[in-house]
């Protein structure tokens, strides 16, 4: 069985995927990790977003700017766009050949912010949607990536509404506080017959 788990930013994805690693027998693959490790000095996908971007996007030692580049992503839709589809060709390459060596009796999970928009989802048999109060994730991102909340604001502006991912996902956790989700993931993986550790 493979599941798909999103949802906006500081919904609270990466903390469900890392409750469900350590509690079931599930295997999660992170999409922002695999697209860090992507993005590499050197690589074909830098050298691609150094072709969008132009040279300023990386520094001296000529590793991507990730603060500047979220900074042009987030005020200007037409780049984000563009972005989207270089790093999805990428990524669902690398999500595949990783699908492919984990065996098949293992639950198999993509955590991935942008599930629907790299079509990722067909790849799922379910897809679970993470979400929370609009003020909680705006304080997570001011945390996380030490950024105003201006900039956390214009973040969310950016992404899929709560209410996407509601009408969306065959299933919904709610994560507004860090221990008030395990109810709602124990519920789903019962209903799908995945058991703990």
């Amino acid at each position: 069985m493979i599941i798909g788990i999103t949802g906006s930013s500081g919904a609270g994805k990466s903390t469900v995927c890392e409750y469900l690693e350590n509690e079931y027998k599930v295997k999660v693959i992170n999409a922002d990790k695999i697209a860090r490790k992507l993005s590499k000095k050197g690589t074909s996908y830098t050298i691609d977003i150094i072709k969008i971007f132009g040279k300023n996007i990386v520094d001296e030692e000529g590793e991507l700017k990730r603060k500047k580049l979220a900074e042009i992503i987030y005020s200007n839709p037409k780049k984000r766009e563009e972005l989207n589809n270089c790093t999805f060709k990428y990524i669902t390459k690398e999500i595949e050949k990783r699908l492919n060596k984990i065996d098949n009796d293992t639950t198999k999970i993509i955590d991935a912010p942008l599930l629907f928009e790299s079509k990722l989802n067909e790849k799922c048999d379910k897809v679970i949607g993470v979400v929370a109060k609009r003020e909680v994730q705006i304080d997570r991102i001011v945390a996380r990536d030490n950024i105003d909340y201006d900039q956390a604001e214009k973040r969310l502006a950016a992404q899929q509404t709560n209410e996407f991912y509601i009408a969306h996902c065959d299933d919904i956790v709610e994560n507004n506080s860090l221990l008030g989700f395990e109810q709602d993931v124990e519920k789903i993986m019962q209903k799908y017959g995945i058991s703990k550790k």
